[in-house]
């Protein structure tokens, strides 16, 4: 989660000058922390958020953008959160701050998803959009396979509209619903920086990039150590097995064995480890591996042949069943 409090941390230090593109990320933040609330008969609105810079950036909006005057409670560690949350409450003017944050219709009715206005808004508008979403209630996990940039909504209406959002952002992002609860994703690593670069986290936005580029230098690495190794252990099966029936070669054939072909066997048998090249450059004089490969070639066919007249176990006949082709 320290990546996810860095972000956050930058983000809710961007100066915007602006004042609709303030609104809109004020009214991105309290859709997002859902925060309205009907007590007696009274709008109140409250938004809880997970960093002080984040409650004063909101409570500043409040006050020079609407005039509206706030309280902010401090909720202490519990349970198996571990760090203080911020409450910014607005009681008396609750009403008055919910119709001109787009939270409830003329009709005074709830806003389900965001205000019409934010959905088809201007880009830097839509980008202020996400930027309060993921200051409410977003999170960012390391590159990797299960890298993620996601946003818990306060329903299925408010996932689609922000789904919609990043669309205009040219951001694909997806919808879903895991246990009832209702989530804005974008997984792809190149989707994520480009998301972090349109919220504002430019300098955050650089050492993700960088952490992933690392971890992707590390898989390939990996993958081509592991396919290295790979090689060499199918290369000394090859050896180990071609050995064998080498052996058991010279056996059937006996003392009919043309010289040329003895010779190359005899040189599978006494560096046993060795690929087919390097066998070449241990013959006297020195063979190509094709040359070398073929005379054993013809010296296993020939004792196999031999092995069908007389009725007995051909060269591969007591090989093990992990070293057979």
């Amino acid at each position: 989660m320290a990546l996810t409090s860095e972000v956050k941390d930058e983000l809710a230090r961007i100066e915007v000058t602006k004042s609709s593109t303030r609104v809109a990320e004020l009214s991105a933040i309290l859709r997002f922390t859902g925060g309205l609330h009907l007590i007696s008969g009274r709008i109140v609105i409250e938004a809880e958020v997970d960093a002080a810079s984040i409650a004063r950036r909101i409570r500043k909006d409040l006050m020079e953008l609407l005039g509206i005057e706030s309280e902010l409670a401090v909720i202490a560690p519990s349970g198996i959160r571990r760090t203080s949350r911020y409450q910014v409450r607005v009681i008396a003017q609750g009403e008055l701050l919910a119709r001109r944050a787009g939270l409830i219709d003329p009709k005074g009715r709830p806003v389900r998803g965001l205000p019409a206005h934010l959905v088809s808004s201007t880009i830097p508008e839509a980008q202020a959009v996400w930027r309060g979403a993921f200051l409410a209630h977003g999170s960012l996990t390391d590159p990797g396979r299960s890298a993620a940039l996601e946003i818990t909504a306060p329903g299925n209406e408010a996932a689609m509209a922000l789904v919609g959002v990043a669309r205009r952002l040219g951001v694909s992002a997806k919808a879903r619903e895991v246990r009832g609860v209702h989530r804005v994703v974008v997984r792809d690593g190149e989707a994520i920086a480009a998301m972090l670069t349109q919220m504002g986290a430019h300098s955050n936005v650089l050492k993700w990039e960088e952490a992933r580029l690392r971890r992707e230098v590390r898989a390939t690495a990996n993958r081509l150590a592991n396919f290295d190794d790979a090689n060499l252990r199918r290369s000394a099966q090859a050896a180990v097995a071609a050995g064998a029936r080498v052996k058991r070669a010279l056996e059937i054939l006996g003392p009919d064995i043309p010289e040329h072909l003895r010779y190359a066997g005899e040189l599978r048998l006494k560096f046993k480890d060795a690929s087919l090249d390097e066998l070449g450059h241990h013959a006297n004089p020195p063979m190509t591996k094709d040359a070398v490969a073929g005379r054993i070639r013809r010296l296993l066919a020939m004792a196999d042949k031999k092995a069908e007249e007389l009725g007995i176990p051909l060269t591969d006949a007591d090989l093990p069943e992990d070293l057979e082709d």
